[in-house]
C-alpha cells in the first residue's frame, strides 16, 4: 500500500517508520501542506495523511476522488479541517480520537504556572545574571476556582491536575458525564465565577467563537484564558481588545484562530502580517505556543500506531473504528 504523508515535519518521521515498518506500507513524506494546488502529489497513492492545517474541502476532495485516492488517515483527533459532508460516500475518512490527553492537559498546566509565575521571565533575566525580582510577582493558584469548558479526556484529565493544586474546579459541556464527581455549571456562571478558563472542546459551528465580545463581558478582569484545542474558539480581535483594555488578566494560547499558515514553520527571518497575532505576542501577559501541547514522544508513538492500525484495519475489512462520518 503507498500512503502519501504532507505536512511532514521532522519528528513525524521516526515513530511513522518504525510502526510502519514490515506492514507493507510505502510511505511517501511530501513537506508540503494540502491544499488544492498540492493535491496532484497525491495521484498513486491508495491514501493520504494529514494534519490539522491541511485543506481537506470540496475541490481537494474531489482532486483526491478524480486520483482514485481510498481514504483520509487524520493523524490527530480534531477535524473540522475535513469536509465530511462531501467526503460521505466518495471516500474514507478516520482519526486518531486518543493519542494522550495528558500531554495536552500537562502543557495546559505549564502555560498557566509559566505565566502566573513569570517562570520565562525569570530564565531570560537570569541569562543575562539579572536576578532582580522586580515585575515577578504572581499569584497562588491554591484555592482559586478552574473553569473547564470540555470534560472529555483532556479536560477530565486537567480537571484532576487542578485538583492536585487544591483548586476549586468547575466545567461545563454540552453533554455533561452522567454519575460523575464533576461540577458542572452554565456556561455563563462559569465565565463569572472562574479565576482561570480553559478550553477543552472540539471546533463546531456552535463552538465557534464561543469567548467573543459579549463573554468577555463577563469575566472576572483577573481572569487567566487558556486554549490548547482550536484557535477559533476564541475571537482573537475581541481577545486582543480585552487584553489591551485591561479586562482581562491574560491568556495562554497554544493555538491561534489564524494559524494554519504560520505555526509549525520558522517565520524569524520573516515580517509576520498577521497584525493581532503579533500584537497578542508583545502583550507582556499573553504567552504563545505554536500548537505544541500534543508534542511528546507517548502522544507521537500512539499518533503513529493507531493511524497505521486504522490503515491496516479499512484495507483488510474495508471499515475502520475510527471512521468518520457526517452527522447529518
Amino acid at each position: 500500500m503507498n500512503l502519501a504523508f504532507f505536512d511532514t515535519k521532522n519528528y513525524d518521521k521516526p515513530p511513522f517508520e518504525r510502526v510502519s515498518k514490515d506492514k507493507n506500507i510505502n510511505i511517501k513524506f511530501f513537506d508540503s501542506k494540502l491544499n488544492y494546488d498540492t493535491a496532484p502529489l497525491a495521484c498513486g497513492f491508495d491514501g493520504i495523511c494529514v494534519f490539522v492545517n491541511d485543506t481537506i474541502d470540496k475541490s481537494v476532495i474531489e482532486r483526491l476522488c478524480e486520483y482514485k485516492v481510498r481514504f483520509i488517515a487524520l493523524r490527530c483527533s480534531g477535524y473540522n479541517n475535513v469536509d465530511l459532508k462531501y467526503t460521505e460516500g466518495k471516500i474514507a475518512v478516520f482519526n486518531v480520537p486518543s493519542y494522550s490527553p495528558y500531554a495536552v492537559a500537562e502543557h495546559a498546566m505549564a502555560m498557566l504556572l509559566t505565566s502566573v509565575r513569570r517562570t520565562h521571565k525569570a530564565y531570560l533575566r537570569t541569562k543575562d545574571f539579572n536576578f532582580s525580582l522586580n515585575g515577578l510577582v504572581g499569584f497562588d493558584l491554591y484555592g482559586k476556582t478552574a473553569g473547564v469548558i470540555g470534560t472529555g479526556k483532556i479536560g477530565r484529565a486537567f480537571i484532576d491536575i487542578c485538583k492536585g493544586f487544591s483548586m476549586n474546579v468547575i466545567a461545563y459541556d454540552k453533554y455533561p458525564i452522567e454519575n460523575s464527581d464533576i461540577d458542572y455549571v452554565s456556561l455563563d456562571e462559569l465565565y463569572k465565577r472562574s479565576d482561570i478558563i480553559s478550553f477543552h472542546c472540539p471546533l463546531t459551528e456552535e463552538t465557534y467563537h464561543m469567548l467573543d465580545k459579549s463573554s468577555i463581558e463577563k469575566l472576572k478582569r483577573t481572569a487567566i484564558i487558556i486554549n490548547t484545542s482550536r484557535g477559533p474558539l476564541i475571537e482573537s480581535k475581541a481577545l486582543l481588545k480585552a487584553i489591551k483594555e485591561r479586562k482581562i488578566g491574560g491568556a495562554c494560547l497554544d493555538v491561534y484562530e489564524e494559524e494554519s499558515d504560520i505555526f509549525f514553520e520558522d517565520y524569524s527571518g520573516h515580517i509576520v502580517e498577521d497584525d493581532t497575532l503579533a500584537r497578542l505576542i508583545t502583550m507582556p501577559n499573553v504567552l504563545v505556543t505554536s500548537h505544541q501541547a500534543y508534542l511528546t514522544t507517548e502522544a507521537l508513538n500512539n499518533i503513529a500506531k493507531t493511524t497505521i492500525e486504522n490503515i491496516l484495519s479499512f484495507e483488510k475489512t474495508g471499515k475502520c473504528p475510527n471512521e468518520l462520518h457526517c452527522l447529518k
